[in-house]
């Protein structure tokens, strides 16, 4: 786990772990969002609609929201 510092310009430094996991180069855009006391860093997707849509694919197996539709009808 990498540890950063606030500096005296309000800027901090991305640890390097958490550079090489997210892939990030300079220049990319990351979000930041606090939540109460904490706060998470994300990369920012180019497109939102495609970084939700393949979220959606990894939570529910095929077979799961094929069972889900069928209880629709």
């Amino acid at each position: 786990m990498g540890e950063s510092t606030l500096s005296t310009k309000n800027q901090i430094v991305v640890p390097k772990e958490a550079r090489q996991a997210l892939g990030l180069k300079p220049g990319d855009k990351l979000l930041v969002v606090a939540r109460g006391t904490r706060v998470i860093v994300l990369q920012k997707p180019e497109r939102y609609h495609t970084a939700l849509r393949r979220l959606s694919k990894r939570s529910y197996s095929a077979k799961y929201l094929a069972k889900e539709r069928n209880s629709w009808e």
